[in-house]
């Protein structure tokens, strides 16, 4: 980013945090801790934000009245994705959500900062794709498009977060919606950032899928973009899945985590592909 790029961002967070009542402040530090944490106690809040006990207990309420978490006795715990315990016993899916799992993690968070403020966002399915949306940033306006159920699901409670659903038919074992009007929901909807979730990444073949139906749809979000992000660990670099999505030529971005190699990017980098290791 040049000299000019970091002075507007520095000014347009200036102005947000004039614009930002103390409130909205204390209210996303809480947020933001237990983000972090998974629990937050109101004696700790208090004590580190500097406000009394009955203002984080109003804070706590008005962020469970917004979807935002689940108030305890003592304090609050991020809302837990129940939608998954009728499918602890998918092994498809249960191993690839605990395959590199802190390295998803720190690619989702790396991910949803990016995002900006009232921006339309579209995730693919994957695992590496829901790290981002259990990381996006609270309170920005943000509308997400995505054609997977589970990311539907996760997004519910969310009441500062547009959700938009594609149609289609179930590919039930990964919760994807697929097929002719899954692709024909997207004509009329302009994408900012697209986070591509991949099971394969080559400097060559560009990104892939094993899945036919699912490239098709996922190549469709593609060419409604202005922003192309791959989110892939490590382990999907050099990987041919066999049905392309697109060529790499058409990335703005690779996250990827530290595991992977110099010479594993290298290529993408010359493409003029942006590369992150997070």
């Amino acid at each position: 980013m040049d000299r000019r790029n970091k002075q507007t961002q520095s000014s347009r967070t200036a102005d947000a945090s004039a614009n930002t009542s103390p409130g909205q402040l204390r209210q996303a530090a809480i947020l933001e801790k237990l983000r972090h944490s998974g629990s937050v106690n109101v004696e700790e809040l208090s004590a580190e934000l500097g406000a009394s006990l009955i203002t984080i207990r109003r804070d706590l309420d008005q962020l469970e009245r917004d979807g935002l978490l689940q108030r305890t006795h003592g304090g609050a715990v991020s809302i837990e994705p129940l939608f998954y315990q009728p499918f602890k016993n998918d092994l498809s899916f249960q191993a690839h959500l605990e395959k590199f799992a802190e390295e998803k993690r720190r690619i989702g968070r790396a991910a949803a900062a990016l995002i900006q403020k009232g921006e339309t966002i579209a995730l693919t399915p994957g695992t590496t794709t829901l790290e981002v949306i259990r990381s996006l940033p609270f309170n920005q306006n943000v509308t997400v498009v995505t054609n997977t159920v589970n990311i539907a699901m996760e997004l519910s409670k969310r009441k500062d977060i547009n959700v938009f659903v594609t149609g289609g038919h179930l590919r039930g074992d990964w919760f994807s919606l697929v097929g002719p009007s899954a692709i024909h929901s997207l004509q009329n909807i302009l994408i900012h950032t697209l986070f591509i979730g991949v099971d394969g990444i080559d400097y060559e073949w560009g990104t892939s899928s094993f899945n036919e139906e699912e490239a098709s749809l996922i190549a469709a979000m593609v060419s409604r973009s202005r922003r192309k992000i791959a989110v892939a660990d490590h382990s999907k670099i050099g990987v041919v899945a066999g049905w392309r999505i697109c060529e790499t030529s058409d990335l703005d971005m690779l996250l990827t985590d530290t595991q992977a190699s110099d010479e594993s990017i290298a290529e993408f980098q010359n493409r003029g592909v942006e590369v992150q290791r997070v």
